[in-house]
């Protein structure tokens, strides 16, 4: 066979599979609507930055520094009054009924112990969330400790001091480091989705047949149930990066061209794992389900969620065979760092060997099931 009649025919099959999509309004708004409201969801509800922490405070000095004290913790803007007595029970009680997540008790004394440099100040939390009492149990602490030390109430040079600074996000935003991350979990999503159900879903109208007898060879049907949603992963990966850069203001320090080609590398793998899934499945629903089922596992032991340095070290070697771990490094490099390939470079070929081995392994179990 001459190889423009191969290429006429993948080019009909890829434009079949593209208008198949788009003529369904379901299938378009999960597309192209789908990941821009997932990251304008994971844009503005997920983050680990504390601000406005219900606090309740209990002032038995009732002094001017004891009032400034509290005004100074709420000007931050990291806590919110939400009550205040001179008894310790009303802050218990405000704790366990969830009014207060914060409580902040000044004892009497506290303006006469203050000019002696030995006050103190009790700091209640509540530790039912672990991540927003450490934060703003580090907030509170710093707000004291430097209203303490304008008020002349601490030594005025301590013996050490610590001067931080962070690199590559100076602000600490959360944002900054979640958003470029969510690229990867929806293009993993759509391409999962999409594969595994056009593939079952030719077999359940019974169209795969057609497709067997037809002249295409069963490499030709596999580039073409595949190519297709290739594109559409690389028009979510523009997509999310515009919305990214142009909404969120996140900033973008590498290159854009070392950013796509991850791109398709990482896609590989995803569509060589959606193609798996069609082998196993026999409809729709349960390739939703089977798609669902190994989604999971890949976010947690990716990264994205928690740091893989703090999962136990069977995970963490676990974490390296997941190409979603190492397509959300590369891209957080990319994005924040402004890294190039000779840092990258360990984690392009783990996504090289791994997209490679999942679509020829998908392809192979292909081949058997359609024969």
């Amino acid at each position: 066979m001459r190889t423009p009649e191969r290429l006429d025919r993948l080019v009909e099959l890829v434009r079949k599979e593209l208008l198949q999509v788009f003529r369904d309004p379901r299938l378009v708004r999960m597309v192209i609507l789908a990941p821009v409201f997932q990251l304008l969801a994971f844009g503005y509800v997920v983050s680990t930055d504390v601000r406005r922490v219900p606090t309740f405070v209990v002032d038995q000095d009732h002094t001017q520094a004891s009032r400034d004290l509290a005004r100074t913790l709420f000007a931050s803007g990291y806590f919110r009054p939400v009550g205040g007595s001179d008894r310790p029970r009303d802050l218990v009680e405000a704790l366990d009924h969830g009014r207060a997540m914060v409580g902040v008790h000044i004892p009497r004394g506290f303006a006469r112990d203050l000019a002696q440099s030995r006050a103190r100040v009790q700091l209640l939390l509540d530790g039912t969330n672990s991540n927003t009492a450490t934060v703003a149990s580090g907030y509170a602490g710093r707000i004291i400790q430097a209203y303490a030390l304008a008020r002349g109430g601490l030594a005025r040079t301590p013996p050490l001091e610590l001067r931080e600074r962070a690199w590559f996000n100076p602000a600490l935003a959360s944002r900054d480091y979640n958003v470029p991350a969510v690229m990867g979990a929806i293009m993993l999503i759509m391409s999962l989705l999409l594969t595994s159900l056009a593939v079952v879903r030719e077999r359940e109208l019974g169209t795969l047949e057609q497709l067997m007898v037809s002249p295409l060879s069963p490499a030709e049907l596999i580039i073409g149930k595949t190519v297709p949603f290739a594109i559409i992963g690389m028009v979510d990966l523009l997509l999310i990066t515009a919305v990214a850069l142009l909404w969120f203001r996140v900033p973008f320090e590498g290159n854009f061209l070392l950013l796509l080609l991850a791109g398709v590398l990482y896609l590989f793998s995803a569509l060589g794992l959606g193609l798996l899934i069609s082998t196993i499945s026999n409809t729709q629903q349960e390739a939703v389900m089977t798609s669902f089922l190994v989604i999971m596992p890949l976010m947690l032991l990716s990264g994205f969620m928690f740091p893989v340095s703090s999962m136990p070290v069977t995970f963490q070697w676990l974490t390296l065979l997941n190409p979603l771990r190492h397509f959300l490094e590369i891209v957080r490099a990319v994005f924040l760092k402004g890294a190039g390939l000779e840092a990258l470079w360990p984690q392009f070929l783990a996504l090289l060997v791994m997209g490679i081995g999942l679509l020829g392994f998908a392809t192979t179990r292909f081949h058997k099931t359609i024969r």
